[in-house]
């Protein structure tokens, strides 16, 4: 079984630090490799950025960077007081959601499917901004 990742990507840090609150970030990722030294860091703590010096994932300075926790208490839980927020996970995936009280899901509102949770908030979270929900 493949590893589920608990936290955004670099790429995801940097794409959600635009557009989040930095303070909403809950933990970040910070350079490790100084002069070629790599501080003796276990291989699968460190995380390779396009071949770049290694980061870890880790809680202090650095790219701001989110946990699933962080992610999920960001979207909200509810929009216009009728739309629900719904989460579903299977063996396969993870799909997040609104429901319209008394009417079922709110196509006008996002409904995602991924694989893992954090993908998943993270397109909730970006879709959710660009409807000027957030």
């Amino acid at each position: 079984m493949a590893t589920i990742r608990a936290y955004t990507t670099i790429e995801q840090s940097r794409k959600l630090a635009e557009t989040l609150p930095l303070e909403s970030a809950d933990q970040s990722y910070i350079r490790v490799s100084i002069a070629g030294d790599n501080f003796n860091i276990p291989e699968e703590m460190q995380y390779k950025h396009n071949g770049d010096t290694p980061f870890i994932f880790c809680n202090g300075v650095g790219i701001p960077c989110w946990s699933l926790a962080a992610l999920l208490k960001i979207i909200p839980k509810k929009i216009k007081n009728v739309n629900i927020l719904r989460i579903d996970i299977d063996e396969k995936d993870f799909s997040i959601w609104y429901d319209e009280v008394g009417y079922g899901v709110n196509t006008e509102l996002p409904d995602i499917t991924m694989e893992y949770p954090v993908d998943a908030c993270v397109a909730m979270i970006e879709k959710l901004y660009k409807l000027k929900m957030l």
